[in-house]
């Protein structure tokens, strides 16, 4: 999933970027509020993590813009100020969730997982589909109990649209939220095409895999299972 870090502590910044890189988040960084509206004015955003001290205006403020832009980005503030009113106006204004600094890395990213269960109606980390069955925190697909390898990407992928499930996914969207850029041409369309090609052979050589469609002129799909 794609997320954009607000913070103008550079230390912290990177911090998060490379914790969240290595759990499998696509990140971008913003030091400035300013920066951060550019960025979000530029891309889509799974989540946003905002920092309420930003040197050239308030955090909150940029909040307000951040919901008008990307109103389906899920926003967690992280932030040293201890007022409850700021808390209060935060979530008011459409926070998710708050963070006191300092924080735990592995406690922002269980809150993070808990928000996209929320968000996409998941209450559970293993999920069947067909034959399979997936494991989004530890990662994994298992055709019972005996794990099928799939690429980082592949995994990511699969994952994104079972999350959306029953929702096609443009070649654009799954090209933003996956890899974090637009596709801009035929070759980068045909990237996507040959992940998802990947994906079928792969688990298509154990049990069916009807139940992931190409929606034809728009792009993919998991069909909800009956």
């Amino acid at each position: 999933m794609n997320v954009l870090i607000i913070e103008d502590e550079k230390t912290l910044a990177y911090e998060l970027e490379a914790f969240l890189k290595k759990a499998y988040y696509v990140c971008d960084l913003a030091h400035s509020g300013r920066a951060g509206l550019e960025k979000l004015a530029e891309g889509l955003y799974d989540f946003i993590l905002l920092d309420l001290g930003l040197p050239d205006m308030d955090g909150l403020d940029l909040l307000q813009n951040a919901r008008k832009l990307t109103p389906d980005a899920a926003v967690i503030i992280l932030t040293a100020r201890g007022n409850v009113a700021d808390r209060i106006r935060g979530l008011d204004l459409g926070a998710d969730d708050y963070l006191p600094k300092p924080f735990s890395l592995p406690e922002l990213q269980s809150r993070m997982q808990a928000i996209a269960r929320r968000k996409y109606g998941v209450n559970q980390q293993l999920i069947s589909i067909g034959a399979f069955t997936v494991d989004l925190q530890k990662r994994l697909v298992l055709l019972n109990e005996a794990e099928i390898e799939l690429s980082k990407k592949e995994f990511d992928l699969l994952s994104y649209l079972l999350l959306s499930k029953n929702r096609p996914l443009t070649r654009i969207q799954l090209s933003e939220h996956i890899w974090g850029n637009f596709v801009v041409d035929d070759n980068d369309s045909n990237y996507i095409d040959a992940h998802i090609k990947n994906i079928r052979k792969k688990l298509g050589a154990y049990a069916s895999t009807e139940w992931l469609e190409t929606v034809r002129g728009v792009g993919y799909r998991i069909r909800k299972q009956q």
